[in-house]
């Protein structure tokens, strides 16, 4: 979801930004513009002096201005913190029994839950992730599955096996899990 809300901001951005500076391009290389764009000619400025000073006097323009800059930097630093956030659980706490711990590397965890996972029967290919917290990771799994699979017994054998495996192995006491199941498509071939 926030992959796709992230593309889309973007492009609406770039589109913008692209309409706008090919606009005025146009009219710098003296392409005729319509009456109402903001300026006339190639000599003409985007901003004149009277209309850079027009609110300057009022008492409720310089407050706006600064809020809704400060509205503009907050926006830009939670979408930069929404990309640079990590998506991936970097390590899982296991408890040992002895009051000690240990921490199991969320990537070899992922790994192993594939590996698993991609060995049903049934299943072209398997990928997984791990989110959440380090004492309470969850996964979400990709499967790609043969077309005469059935999604609800794939879907058993999964929690039955791989997810039970990977829960017992981190000594988790629950390990919630997203599954997407997709079809392999196969490529049609000429029998002769």
């Amino acid at each position: 979801m926030q992959r796709t809300v992230n593309r889309v901001l973007l492009a609406l951005v770039g589109l913008l930004l692209l309409a706008v500076g090919g606009a005025v391009l146009a009219v710098g290389l003296g392409v005729e513009p319509p009456s109402w764009w903001l300026h006339q000619g190639r000599h003409d400025v985007l901003l004149s002096t009277a209309e850079r000073t027009r609110w300057r006097g009022e008492g409720w323009w310089w407050p706006v201005v600064i809020a809704a800059l400060a509205v503009l930097v907050l926006l830009a630093l939670w979408w930069l913190a929404a990309v640079l956030r990590r998506r991936r659980l970097r390590e899982v706490l296991v408890d040992t029994g002895d009051g000690a711990g240990a921490t199991l590397r969320g990537r070899a965890l992922e790994h192993a839950l594939a590996a698993d996972a991609g060995g049903l029967e049934g299943v072209a290919h398997a990928r997984a992730h791990l989110k959440g917290r380090r004492t309470a990771p969850q996964a979400r799994l990709r499967l790609r599955m043969e077309p005469h699979v059935d999604p609800g017994t794939a879907l058993r054998e999964l929690a039955d096996g791989p997810l039970a495996h990977a829960r017992e192995a981190a000594a988790l006491p629950a390990l919630p899990a997203e599954v997407r199941l997709r079809t392999v498509s196969h490529k049609a071939e000429r029998v002769t």
